[in-house]
């Protein structure tokens, strides 16, 4: 199990780093076109803060992020810390945009088990401890968050299902939070991603009381060979049962 020192990293260290992404943003702000570098420039930055600073507190734990080589040496590690420096690299590098987020997760065997995700330009960190609240109850209908550009077929058989309405946001991580916050009511995706775009997402949703599955309501499983992650499912608990039955 995970110790009160293990959340308390993962809300310190996603914290830090997207501290440091926005630095990286207020030096081109006042610019009337930003540099093609900016995202990368980011990862960079926030690969090399989060991977110093997780080595440094927990020296004997695997790591597994977007922007480092892959030690398979994880592999035989039964905690595994799995991380997105940036999450939204796209979002990150348009001035104004404020949906994108940074993640950071630990695994023990394959189960996500603490975490947070931040919102920088939110001013925002969300952790497994303390959790966040439960969403507050909403009359409407359910509000799916997906991709601006590429709404997944599952998000409108759902749509269709439930009476609901598409809501087009940025990256993983802000959408997995919008639905958090209570900002939206399930992100449903199907289009494949990795483990450290959900790993984070899924254990923070979890803490706060969220239904957090595959799409056939499967669990995710993290820290294997392969870090592709095929889908995800992260929606309010009471309208799991009617999700998954539209996915069926």
């Amino acid at each position: 199990m995970p110790s009160a020192a293990d959340h308390a990293l993962a809300v310190d260290a996603a914290t830090q780093a997207g501290q440091l992404l926005l630095e990286v943003r207020a030096h081109l702000e006042g610019r009337s076109e930003w540099p093609a570098y900016v995202g990368d420039e980011g990862d960079r930055q926030a690969h090399d803060l989060l991977v110093t600073l997780l080595r440094q507190a927990r020296p004997d734990d695997g790591v597994l992020s977007e922007e480092g080589r892959d030690d398979l040496a994880r592999l035989d590690r039964e905690r595994v810390w799995i991380v997105d420096p940036l999450d939204g690299t796209r979002e990150f590098s348009e001035p104004g945009r404020t949906d994108w987020a940074v993640h950071v997760a630990l695994a023990i065997d394959g189960v996500a088990v603490a975490g947070a995700v931040a919102l920088p330009a939110r001013g925002v960190t969300l952790g497994t401890v303390p959790p966040p609240p439960p969403p507050a109850p909403w009359e409407g209908p359910p509000r799916l968050v997906v991709s601006r550009s590429r709404p997944p077929q599952e998000a409108h058989r759902i749509r269709e299902a439930l009476g609901g309405e598409l809501l087009p946001l940025g990256s993983a991580g802000a959408k997995a939070m919008a639905v958090v916050l209570g900002e939206a009511d399930v992100y449903a995706h199907s289009g494949g991603q990795y483990e450290w775009d959900n790993c984070a997402p899924a254990a923070v949703a979890e803490a706060a009381g969220l239904h957090v599955s595959r799409l056939d309501g499967s669990p995710l499983v993290y820290n294997r060979r392969d870090p592709w992650s095929p889908d995800l499912l992260i929606c309010r608990a009471d309208l799991a049962e009617a999700v998954l039955a539209a996915l069926r």
